[in-house]
């Protein structure tokens, strides 16, 4: 069974991905914490639309944490940088096991969440309250469905301490996954993720993944400033920024005045919010949501 999106748009950069390319697994590797490689190859979500239908689907919890990738041996962040997190939390992650999740303190707190994980020197006490949501076993074989029901038998072979499988449902209908949503969204959670669970492991952003909001999100990348005018005369108005499927557009509401007088550097990551899209094909009204720390 094809889920619906993929009938109409196949993946244009969904790639099986098999267990030769974590090299890494198996072997330890002597790399400092804070140390920085090519960003890992994770998959990544897009948006769901109005009215999902959920049969196929398993769906979880989005968690408003930092993606982290577990190699087996060492913690990092989807841009590549090692996780400076304490010995014991790494410790109770699997040796040779890789595993993808998101670090997470608890809804309604990713700016203290990323300001603790972002630390050269972890604090410790801090760190306790830090969970590992993990939610895909990197390279793994069979269907989501299956590598899901493994993450949960290795979890409790483990008996886990500093990481736990994200919890997955399945829901029959639009009506019990808009109640769903409606749950988490008034314990003041982020959304939910819907992931096919035939799906192979795949990598690349795929409609094997959706995410389902009451506001679109998305990433892009800073190419640009634009000259405020008015009572922005003499700073910045928009950022000039590019998506992934290589848009250009401005983004203008949101920024601080720290942020308009000192705008993000070029190259920079921000997330940005929209509703709908322009005639153009544009998103509709971009705001600013937040700038991506360097490495996370």
């Amino acid at each position: 069974m094809t889920p619906p999106l993929l009938r109409l748009h196949p993946p244009r950069r969904a790639l099986v991905v098999a267990l030769a390319a974590w090299p890494c697994l198996g072997r330890a590797a002597a790399q400092p914490a804070g140390s920085r490689e090519a960003p890992p190859a994770l998959l990544l979500a897009r948006e769901a639309g109005a009215r999902p239908d959920p049969a196929g689907y398993l769906v979880s919890e989005k968690y408003d944490g930092v993606r982290a990738l577990w190699d087996g041996h060492r913690l990092r962040f989807r841009g590549g940088a090692t996780v400076a997190a304490p010995g014991w939390f790494l410790a109770g992650l699997p040796a040779g096991q890789a595993l993808d999740g998101e670090l997470w303190l608890d809804r309604g707190r990713f700016d203290a969440l990323s300001s603790l994980v972002r630390r050269e020197r972890p604090d410790d006490a801090a760190w306790r309250s830090v969970r590992y949501m993990v939610f895909e076993l990197p390279g793994g074989l069979g269907t989501f469905a299956q590598r899901s029901e493994r993450l949960r038998t290795l979890a409790l072979s483990l008996s886990a301490r500093t990481w736990e499988p994200a919890a997955q449902q399945t829901l029959v209908g639009t009506d019990a996954l808009r109640d769903r949503l409606a749950e988490v969204l008034a314990a003041q959670g982020e959304g939910l993720m819907l992931h096919w669970a035939a799906s192979p492991y795949v990598t690349g952003r795929s409609e094997w993944l959706l995410k389902l909001k009451p506001v679109q999100d998305a990433e892009a990348v800073v190419v640009g400033h634009s000259p405020g005018k008015g009572q922005f005369a003499g700073q910045v108005g928009a950022l000039q920024v590019r998506d992934d499927n290589g848009r250009t557009f401005l983004v203008g509401s949101g920024l601080t005045d720290a942020q308009r007088a000192s705008p993000p550097p070029l190259g920079s990551v921000v997330t940005y919010t929209w509703r709908g899209e322009t005639a153009n094909g544009l998103p509709r009204f971009p705001t600013l949501l937040r700038l991506r720390a360097p490495g996370l």
